[in-house]
């Protein structure tokens, strides 16, 4: 298990390899389709981001409403796939590390290579656990959007894997070619 906080800058994410299992403490901003669509069309138009993105990781989530007593709902990744065609942009930026599950593009995977950032994957499916990681959250843009608006999460023990390195190692092809290698069919 690897230990980071944030910001996460690049001195840290090379030392990152796909596979590493990662405890994050610190603060990670949370945005799905609808804020990415408003961030790049932003950055299009001039315009300044609502928060700095350099050396930040955005979580792919869309938080459920909190019950009462608790800080926030079940808060489980949705696929990233949704962020492919604004990611690169934001990675550009500065944009360091992103969580969530599910499978890159090229294009996403080529600016994790060029500007050194990190996607880590989530657990599916495990929404109210990793709820428990969250000790606060702060909607700092987009509050129309309900829970797509974008959040300042402090995170605790907030348990990632390392997907996509910053050197364009992907988790998803070399565990499905060790698996080929044990003499499995996919």
């Amino acid at each position: 298990m690897k230990y980071l906080g944030t910001p996460l800058d690049k001195a840290v994410v090379r030392q990152l390899k796909a596979g590493d299992m990662v405890c994050i403490n610190g603060i990670i901003y949370a945005a799905r389709d609808a804020a990415h669509k408003k961030m790049y069309n932003m950055l299009a138009e001039g315009k300044a981001l609502p928060f700095d993105v350099k050396n930040q990781i955005i979580y792919y989530v869309g938080p459920c409403p909190a019950r009462p007593g608790d800080v926030i709902g079940s808060a489980g990744p949705t696929t990233s796939g949704r962020m492919d065609a604004y990611a690169p942009r934001l990675i550009e930026q500065g944009l360091t590390g992103m969580i969530g599950k599910g499978l890159r593009n090229e294009d996403v995977i080529n600016a994790i290579k060029k500007h050194q950032a990190v996607y880590f994957g989530a657990t599916g499916g495990a929404g109210a656990y990793i709820a428990r990681s969250i000790i606060s959250e702060e909607i700092v843009a987009f509050p129309e959007l309900g829970p797509e608006a974008i959040r300042r999460l402090t995170v605790r023990d907030f348990i990632v894997t390392v997907v996509i390195d910053s050197y364009g190692n992907n988790l998803y092809v070399s565990g499905r070619d060790k698996y080929k290698l044990r003499g499995n069919s996919i």
